[in-house]
């Protein structure tokens, strides 16, 4: 099933301004605050220079880039979620889709490269690996997508066959050719999977709940078959 959405909807969808998961999302860990804060400690630094040169004349402007570049590691997140966000909305035309999950299976993923001594003074390369969830989904039109993210426990319930549902973006009104997809609900288990939390969780919830009711399905004309890259056969299985 594939519904476009009116350009309103999608707004409330994807907002222009981070959520709180947006936040959160960009917060990261220790040692992302950690590289704001310096890149903060760099900017007033640098403002202070700019001060000495520019004199008293600029008073307002050095107080303005002072506070900002002092804050940074507060509204940095805010501005990277913002800027992610544009993104998926700079696309003109959408659509909430929904099929079904075809395959899932998790693999390990490397993410990164050390290096190290071991016991006898020698220098080894260690390798920093991630078991990954990978999900495939699609429809009876051969619409076919998939989406990679790290392991979690909830994961372990999905199954091929379950509902699957996401909001789609495109260059064409038709929707016929689908650009970029956003995280994934899975309605079966109010679960999302996701690496990026484009979609306001609580309004999309809502549109799927109106959309996908026996009336909305029976009323939604046919639509284009979207063209996506085939699909590959996967032999491992999730476990």
């Amino acid at each position: 099933m594939l519904v476009p959405l009116t350009r309103k909807t999608f707004e409330e969808l994807v907002p222009l301004v981070a959520t709180g998961d947006q936040y959160k999302y960009y917060w990261g860990k220790f040692s992302d605050l950690l590289r704001r804060l310096l890149i903060s400690i760099a900017g007033v630094v640098a403002v202070v220079i700019l001060r000495s040169f520019l004199g008293q004349a600029f008073n307002i402007v050095i107080f303005l880039l002072g506070f900002s570049a002092g804050f940074y590691w507060l509204w940095g997140p805010v501005y990277l979620a913002s800027q992610r966000n544009r993104l998926l909305r700079r696309y003109p035309y959408s659509g909430f889709w929904q099929g079904e999950v075809q395959d899932v299976f998790v693999t390990e993923e490397l993410i990164g490269t050390e290096e190290t001594v071991n016991q006898r003074g020698e220098l080894v390369l260690v390798e920093n690996r991630e078991r990954c969830l990978n999900l495939e989904v699609g429809d009876e039109t051969g619409f076919y997508t998939n989406l990679q993210v790290p392991l979690k426990r909830e994961h372990r319930a999905i199954r091929p066959g379950d509902v699957a549902q996401m909001v789609v973006v495109s260059n064409r009104s038709d929707l016929s050719r689908i650009s970029q997809v956003s995280d994934i609900y899975l309605s079966d288990y109010d679960l999302w999977v996701s690496d990026y939390p484009y979609l306001r969780r609580d309004s999309f919830v809502e549109v799927s709940r109106r959309l996908s009711e026996p009336t909305a399905r029976m009323s939604t004309p046919e639509r284009p078959h979207p063209r996506t890259s085939p699909r590959k056969k996967r032999s491992r299985k999730y476990t």
